[in-house]
């Protein structure tokens, strides 16, 4: 089965062909109140973890390192990993990502992660 996922920045707005929409970041997003953002799940336990994320700086040049490192973490985080995709098997998600960079952020890393392994 294939998993039906789109990634989009927080800031945007709400689209009813979102489906279910899950921030996927550690920190919530400034300026953005919880109504505006519609979530249905903020699961900042799936984002990397701190030191990954200093680490990475949304340097393009480490983007492929940061991937590999990001899915070493996902790989041992398996129950919210098997919470996301219980999401995804009942439709589309999008995962939402406060940073400025739109190819090189922890929501594409992890889209690209659910799409390459459907099931544990």
């Amino acid at each position: 089965m294939a998993f039906d996922i789109a990634v989009k920045r927080v800031y945007e707005a709400p689209a009813p062909s979102d489906g279910q929409r899950v921030l996927v970041d550690r920190i919530w997003p400034r300026g953005v109140s919880k109504k505006d953002a519609a979530l249905k799940l903020w699961l900042k336990d799936i984002a990397p973890s701190d030191e990954l994320r200093k680490w990475f700086g949304h340097e393009p040049e480490r983007w492929a390192e940061f991937q590999e490192r990001y899915r070493v973490e996902l790989d041992g985080n398996g129950e919210v990993v098997e919470q996301l995709r219980a999401l995804l098997s009942k439709g589309r998600v999008t995962l939402l990502y406060g940073a400025h960079d739109e190819a090189h952020n922890n929501a594409v890393a992890l889209a690209g992660y659910l799409l390459r392994h459907p099931r544990a």
